[in-house]
Formats: structure tokens, C-alpha cells, sequence
């Protein structure tokens, strides 16, 4: 398999623990968003969608992150990155695109240069917008923690799953900008676990660009 990636993409990194939690041999591709690669024709033919992640596989080129993840988990079941319970699974489902649907399409890239190229916001005000949909998030994500019926180190159970994979990166692009979590302590445990793992250690951006440099 090859993974078109770019080491700093959430998108991506979730890719990158899914491929590490399962133990999967692949060939990873940078693909730099700052220097505009994913607009070049030959990634249009692999993505027309102009992001990534983007996986190349036996069947094909698959883009989404969270569709590539359930794929690789289908393919590869184990260790689940989903309850075997419906309602469970419901649950993790649904923290995971808290974060993936509600969180990083008004924080990723694209969203902050068209904030600066087209209506002119100034840094100041792109972390303003930035921290307040990270704090909306957190706090809706946070809540859910709390109520879990039987809290673990991780999202959803003894291991991590797709909420895990999905918060994750967020957590590493709050820090990044300097947001405050300390109102979020059940994050920050369920961080700190997952950062005691090989799967998530490897895949952080940071030990991602140190390899490759």
C-alpha cells in the first residue's frame, strides 16, 4: 500500500496510527500542502478531491480518512477499532466525527487560507476562530467522557478505537496553538495514554518529519 500523507495533516495522522495499530507495511508518499503539491495533475488523477490522506491499495485509491480507516479495519479486524456492541459502536462513532465533521473542517488548512486570502483575517483573529470551535468541540467531547457508564484510559473501552485515532490529532493541533486544555481533563488523561504507545508515537508529525529529514 502507499499512502499519500503530509505530516502534519490530522486527516492523515489518523491514517498513519490506524496503519500502526494494525501492524501494516506501507509505503508512505509526502505530499506537501504548504508548497501546493496536491494541486499537481498527478494527484488530481489519484484524488480529485485535492487532500489528503489518500490510499493507494490492491482494489484502488480510497481518500476520506475515516472511510480508509473502517476499510483497513474491515480488511484487518483485529485489534478492533470498533465495539462489538451496537450501541457502543454507535457512541464511538459518534465521538469520532464530533471531532472529524464538527472540529477540523472549520480548522484545517483550506479553511484558514481562504479566512486570510479572501476576507483578509489577520493571525490574531484565525486563532481566535481557531480556539473557538476547538472549545465548542472539547467541551461536547469532554461532556460525553463524563458520562461514559464505564470510564477506561481510552474513548471507548480498554483499547483505542476510532474516537482515540480521531482525538488524537486534535489534541496535537490544540497544543500546537496554544490552546488552553485545562478545562478538559478526561482529553488529557485519554492523550497521555495513547501517547504510551508505539502505534501513536511513530505516527506523530513530529517523529514523522524527523524521518524523513
Amino acid at each position: 500500500m502507499k499512502l499519500y500523507d503530509y505530516y502534519r495533516s490530522s486527516a492523515a495522522y489518523r491514517v498513519r496510527i490506524t496503519l500502526n495499530l494494525k501492524r501494516l507495511e506501507y509505503e508512505a508518499i509526502p505530499i506537501s500542502l504548504l508548497d501546493g503539491e496536491q494541486f499537481s495533475e498527478n494527484y488530481l488523477q489519484l484524488n480529485p478531491n485535492q487532500r489528503v490522506p489518500c490510499l493507494d491499495t490492491e482494489h484502488g485509491t480510497l481518500s476520506q480518512s475515516l472511510a480508509i480507516i473502517e476499510y483497513l479495519d474491515e480488511l484487518h479486524p483485529q485489534p478492533a477499532l470498533l465495539p462489538a456492541d451496537p450501541w457502543q459502536k454507535a457512541q464511538c462513532r459518534s465521538l469520532s466525527l464530533l471531532i472529524a465533521c464538527d472540529i477540523h473542517p472549520l480548522n484545517n488548512l483550506a479553511v484558514l487560507n481562504y479566512l486570510n486570502s479572501e476576507w483578509q483575517i489577520q493571525q490574531t483573529e484565525k486563532m481566535i476562530w481557531y480556539h473557538h470551535w476547538l472549545k465548542r468541540g472539547f467541551t461536547a467531547f469532554e461532556h460525553h467522557l463524563m458520562h461514559r457508564t464505564m470510564p477506561t484510559d481510552f474513548c471507548c473501552g480498554d483499547t483505542p478505537t476510532l474516537a482515540d485515532i480521531c482525538l488524537i490529532p486534535q489534541v496535537y493541533n490544540a497544543l500546537r496553538f496554544d490552546f488552553d486544555l485545562t478545562p478538559f481533563p478526561l482529553i488529557q488523561d485519554i492523550h497521555r495514554a495513547c501517547e504510551q504507545l508505539p502505534a501513536f508515537q511513530q505516527a506523530h508529525p513530529d517523529r514523522v518529519h524527523q524521518d524523513k529529514t
